[in-house]
């Protein structure tokens, strides 16, 4: 076994490690009328400036859909031109997820924002929610079925009113799910949207002043300005967001939105640490080898020495 593990840690080793790349599919649906249009079509381009020049998404890594396109999109925020938007309906939404599926690896991270209206809906898993668009709407069970295939990390923002069935239906290992409601019943129109895309404009939004601004800290600040706009209004709030990450809060308080060149130096602190990780737990391994059957011993440190092995490689990388 030992002469097995040892050439496949060369292997390994000899494997060059691609960095990961950011992607993103942004959305605004059907809007129901000018003052939803022009609300929507604010928080899109603002956002989507946001990834193109702050976060340096390369543009053919940006999917845009929309209802209609604003000439304001063009005039506004050259950088960010809507000429590339394509319209938000049901087959556009398959097309761009397939097309991603082809295109994304294990180590990419893909966010997906929603913005407009949501409705609730009966779907085969019981309680669902919709996600409308100009023509046939996709269920949350619809939008999980498209995005199971995908390889990258996924960061999933649904501001819409009803989004609650989302977080059930699409939550998993190696994702991040937020809703802008924590029930099918909220379907008010919802402010979420609104503040969860300045959060990464707004330093008061870096907790931590750690000179970026995660995803948990965005959803955090994007949550207390929504109950501050209920308090000045002297309304009850009709809306409670909710995130999930499949764990203990720990992947969403670490992913960011973030330039490449933060993105590397975190990505190599990242590394470094697990390199770590992994030889405490191959000496600890070892401490323990008399107690344990052999069989069951080889099959661990091969594991260990593997996974050692790629985070070696990427530690190595130019």
């Amino acid at each position: 076994m030992r002469a097995a593990v040892f050439a496949l840690l060369g292997i390994a080793l000899s494997v060059p490690s691609l960095a990961g790349e950011n992607y993103a599919l942004v959305l605004t649906g059907a809007s129901s009328g000018d003052p939803y249009a022009a609300k929507y079509t604010a928080w899109r381009r603002s956002f989507v400036s946001t990834l193109r020049t702050k976060f340096a998404y390369p543009d053919d890594h940006v999917i845009v859909l929309a209802e209609r396109a604003s000439a304001g999109d063009v005039r506004d925020v050259p950088a960010v031109s809507d000429l590339s938007v394509r319209a938000a309906t049901r087959d556009e939404v398959r097309r761009s997820l397939v097309d991603l599926r082809s295109r994304l690896t294990k180590d990419d991270q893909l966010i997906v924002l929603l913005v407009g209206h949501g409705t609730t809906a009966e779907g085969p898993r019981g309680a669902d929610a919709k996600f409308n668009l100009a023509g046939p709407d996709l269920r949350a069970s619809d939008w999980a079925d498209l995005l199971k295939p995908l390889a990258a990390r996924l960061i999933f923002v649904d501001t819409t009113a009803a989004s609650f069935p989302f977080l059930r239906q699409l939550a998993g290992p190696g994702r991040i799910v937020i809703t802008a409601t924590d029930s099918t019943a909220q379907e008010f129109e919802t402010v979420f949207g609104e503040f969860f895309v300045r959060a990464f404009d707004d330093p008061s939004a870096d907790a931590d002043k750690n000179g970026r601004v995660s995803v948990f800290e965005a959803f955090t600040y994007a949550s207390g300005a929504v109950r501050a706009w209920f308090e000045q209004r002297g309304q009850l709030p009709t809306e409670r967001a909710l995130i999930d990450d499949s764990g203990d809060g720990a992947v969403a308080r670490a992913t960011f939105l973030q330039p490449p060149a933060a993105a590397a130096a975190s990505g190599a602190a990242s590394v470094a640490r697990r390199q770590r990780e992994l030889e405490s737990l191959i000496d600890d391994l070892k401490r323990r080898r008399s107690s344990m059957p052999r069989a069951a011993y080889d099959a661990e440190l091969e594991r260990l020495l593997l996974e050692l092995a790629r985070v070696s490689a990427q530690s190595r990388r130019p």
